[in-house]
């Protein structure tokens, strides 16, 4: 095992899946597992990338977003990744 590489431990079950998606997707675990770990982002960099909003949106309307607008904003995207990662029809 190279320097810059460690090992996680899951259950057997966890495994099996994680096979099954790699394979479904042309990968292998490992670069699930990676892709996954770099592309999710951190609750701090949720955070940022929210305020980096609100700085925009202030700057584009002239004020920030209500809490209320926001709120109902998240809704809507919350509803939208729902609709978009939900049961997908047989191909």
């Amino acid at each position: 095992m190279a320097a810059d590489e460690t090992s996680i431990k899951v259950s057997t079950a966890a495994r099996d899946r994680l096979a099954q998606l790699a394979a479904e997707s042309g990968t292998t675990i490992r670069s699930l597992v990676e892709d996954l770990a770099q592309g999710t982002p951190t609750q701090a960099e949720y955070a940022e990338r929210a305020e980096l909003a609100r700085a925009e949106l202030a700057s584009a309307l002239g004020h920030a977003p209500s809490p209320e607008a926001e709120a109902q904003a998240r809704a809507l995207l919350e509803r939208l990744g729902a609709a978009a990662h939900g049961p997908q029809a047989a191909a």
